[in-house]
């Protein structure tokens, strides 16, 4: 029987940067280096970990939000204004302008390798069914 997800793996050509980079910018921690290996693990606040692994040498094409395969990795965090401020405060390039709907606070931003985030705070909960 499938429990969830454990972790959303990255590939990159420097996972301890990036690694840290999720350290500084969104209150990660590192979490798991294995042994002989260049893998981190990082995890947030809830659990929710991430596993960031070498990529090859391979030049990655430019992402578009709209692109086939995982598009974003959507960060939940209890205060967005707080959480936007920081991130602003260390400059991380911003997709699109925030957004406040219905209780939901959202923006669009990359991490260091380009990867597409999503910064969320939601007022209710989606449903659990």
């Amino acid at each position: 029987m499938v429990t969830g997800i454990e972790h959303t793996a990255i590939a990159s050509p420097d996972p301890m940067k990036l690694a840290q980079w999720y350290v500084d910018h969104l209150d990660f921690v590192i979490n798991y280096c294995p042994a002989g290996s260049r893998t981190v693990f990082i995890r947030a606040h809830d659990g929710s970990m991430i596993e960031i692994i070498e990529s090859n040498a391979t030049p990655r094409p430019p992402q578009a939000m709209q692109d086939p395969g995982l598009r974003h990795l959507a960060i939940a965090v209890s205060d967005f204004d707080a959480s936007l401020a920081h991130l602003q405060s260390k400059s991380v390039t911003f997709l699109t302008a925030p957004e406040k709907h219905g209780g939901n606070s959202l923006v669009f931003f990359t991490d260091c390798d380009g990867n597409i985030l999503h910064l969320l705070h939601r007022e209710h909960p989606l449903p659990l069914r």
